[in-house]
C-alpha cells in the first residue's frame, strides 16, 4: 500500500471504527476503506477531487451515502454495476469494496480523476474493475458491456441518464438508480420511467433514491 502523509487522529479513528462496525466490514475491507479515504484526502489537496475534506464527512456523506443503496437492493444477487460520472469513485468504489464479487465500470472523462481511480484499483487490489473514459452519449453508442445496474450520484440529470431506455440501446433492460436530494422533482420526461422512490437518512440529511426502469411505450 502507498503510505500517505495523512492519518487518523483518535476521534477520527473512533468514527471510522463505528463505520466499520455498522457496515459489518471485514478487516480487509476496513483496511481498503481506510486506504481509499486517506489517498482521497491526499490527492484532493492537489486535484480537487471532492469538496468534502474531513474524515468524518467523507465517511458519512460519501461512504455511508454510497452504501445506503444496499438497504434497497440485494447486491449479492447483482453481477455488475456502472457508475456514471463517478468522479473520485463514488458510489462505485465503496460498493465494490463491500461487494467484491461485483464487476464495476467507472465512467469518467477527467484525466486526473481517471489516474486517481486506476491508482486506487491497484492499491486496493480491486479486480474486475475498470475506468471508461467516454462521455455518456458516446458510451451508449460505442459499448455493449453486461451491466445490471447503472448508478449515479447526481453527476448527470436523469433526463440525460434515461437515454439508456431508448429503443436499440444495449442497456435498455438495465436498472438505473439516481441519488437525489429530498427536494428533487421529476420532469414530465422522467416521471413515466420511475419505478419507485425511497427515502433514507445520511447524517441529518434526508435524501432519496430514484429507481428507473424501461416501460414498453418508451
Amino acid at each position: 500500500m502507498i503510505s500517505t502523509t495523512i492519518d487518523f487522529g483518535p476521534k477520527e479513528q473512533a468514527f471510522f471504527d463505528d463505520f466499520v462496525q455498522s457496515e459489518k466490514l471485514t478487516a480487509k475491507q476496513a483496511n481498503q476503506f481506510k486506504t481509499y479515504l486517506l489517498l482521497l484526502l491526499e490527492w484532493n489537496e492537489k486535484f480537487n477531487l471532492t469538496a468534502i475534506t474531513s474524515v468524518e464527512e467523507v465517511i458519512k456523506f460519501h461512504f455511508q451515502d454510497s452504501l445506503a443503496l444496499d438497504r434497497f437492493i440485494d447486491f449479492n444477487a447483482i453481477s455488475s454495476i456502472a457508475d456514471v460520472g463517478t468522479g473520485a469513485g463514488l458510489p462505485g468504489i465503496p460498493l465494490k469494496i463491500k461487494y467484491p464479487h461485483l464487476t464495476v465500470f467507472l465512467i469518467e472523462v477527467n484525466n486526473k480523476k481517471i489516474s486517481f481511480l486506476n491508482m486506487i484499483f491497484q492499491e486496493l487490489g480491486l479486480t474486475e474493475s475498470q475506468t471508461i473514459d467516454l462521455d455518456w452519449r458516446t458510451f451508449l453508442r460505442k459499448t455493449d458491456f453486461a451491466v445490471d445496474i447503472f448508478v449515479s450520484r447526481a453527476s448527470l440529470a436523469p433526463a440525460e441518464l434515461i437515454r439508456i431506455f431508448k429503443p436499440g440501446c444495449p442497456y435498455q433492460n438495465a436498472q438505473l438508480v439516481y441519488w437525489a436530494s429530498k427536494q428533487w422533482v421529476s420532469s414530465e420526461l422522467e416521471a413515466p420511467l420511475i419505478e419507485k422512490t425511497v427515502s433514507y437518512m445520511v447524517g441529518n440529511r434526508e435524501r432519496q433514491f430514484i429507481f428507473f426502469k424501461k416501460i414498453d411505450v418508451y
